[in-house]
């Protein structure tokens, strides 16, 4: 019996659903309203099954997008995305491991809808012009202008230097070492000078409400995570694509921190503790292109 095409590419469309959505939760509800859509199609009339349901979830992750940016407004501090647990057999496609770092994602909640499909569409998994108007319903010409501006809107913010997942691993395990002992000195030596630190608490966990910026700054609020607990568990996993730091307090997974690292040092650290978006952390999350 040959495998239903929405099963085959479910992988693909959940890994474009959550990079439109920075959310695995939204990006599960779009799948499932996108098999209802599938399951009422006439399959003789769908010549590329893979093209038309990237097609259908991409309408619906922008309709998704659109509804949330409401919510996303009123959301208390600041937003970030929700983490996943992946295997380091992610890391090994460069491409798709930078497309769902934090980072990347972080930056692309910066787009406009719209703008941030044809990104995704395009930069990510390089699908074709003809299929992206028919995706996002603008003309050819819209999309590639769309295309060639949000390039240079996130261009002009990513992470300018890449590193190796050795030499990001070493500096995730030094920053948890030093975290773990709440050393200041050991804290600003692994942090850039200019670092800038972003939480999300989303009113539900304690979290800073704007970012904060500077390694003296940084390293203060950082220095007191020591005290917070009896039991605090520090452990390297891997998150979207890169080493990064799992935190346990008594027990219970409280944060997931992503690092941006250039020339060695800390530049950018990504504080999730929202409990809704740290639900995903125990089972690694199959992304694909």
């Amino acid at each position: 019996m040959t495998e239903d095409p929405f099963v085959a590419h479910r992988n693909l469309l959940f890994t474009v659903a959550y990079e439109m959505l920075g959310s695995a939760a939204d990006a599960e509800d779009v799948l499932q309203e996108s098999w209802l859509r599938w399951a009422d199609v006439d399959r003789t009339q769908v010549r590329d099954p893979r093209a038309y349901l990237v097609r259908v979830v991409t309408r619906q992750a922008l309709n998704r997008l659109r509804s949330l940016s409401r919510s996303r407004e009123d959301y208390v501090g600041e937003w970030l995305p929700e983490p996943l647990l992946t295997s380091p057999d992610v890391a090994e496609d460069v491409e798709l491991a930078e497309s769902v770092s934090i980072a990347m994602l972080t930056v692309l909640e910066t787009l406009g809808p719209t703008e941030r499909a044809v990104f995704v569409l395009r930069e990510v998994f390089e699908m074709p012009y003809e299929e992206i108007t028919a995706a996002v319903g603008k003309s050819a010409a819209a999309v590639r202008q769309i295309a060639r501006r949000a390039r240079e809107h996130v261009a002009a913010r990513r992470p300018r230097v890449q590193v190796s997942r050795s030499e990001q691993q070493a500096v995730v395990e030094r920053f948890l070492l030093a975290l773990r002992t709440g050393r200041l000195q050991e804290l600003m030596e692994v942090m850039a000078p200019d670092v800038v630190l972003i939480a999300d608490g989303g009113g539900v966990a304690a979290a800073v409400l704007a970012p904060l910026h500077g390694a003296e700054l940084v390293a203060k609020l950082l220095a007191r995570v020591d005290q917070q607990a009896v039991a605090l568990r520090m452990t390297t996993v891997w998150l979207n694509g890169a080493p990064a730091g799992r935190i346990e307090i008594d027990g219970e997974l409280a944060t997931a921190v992503s690092l941006v690292v250039e020339n060695g040092r800390i530049t950018r650290i990504y504080v999730m503790r929202n409990p809704r978006k740290l639900t995903r952390l125990d089972e690694p999350a199959d992304l694909t292109r």
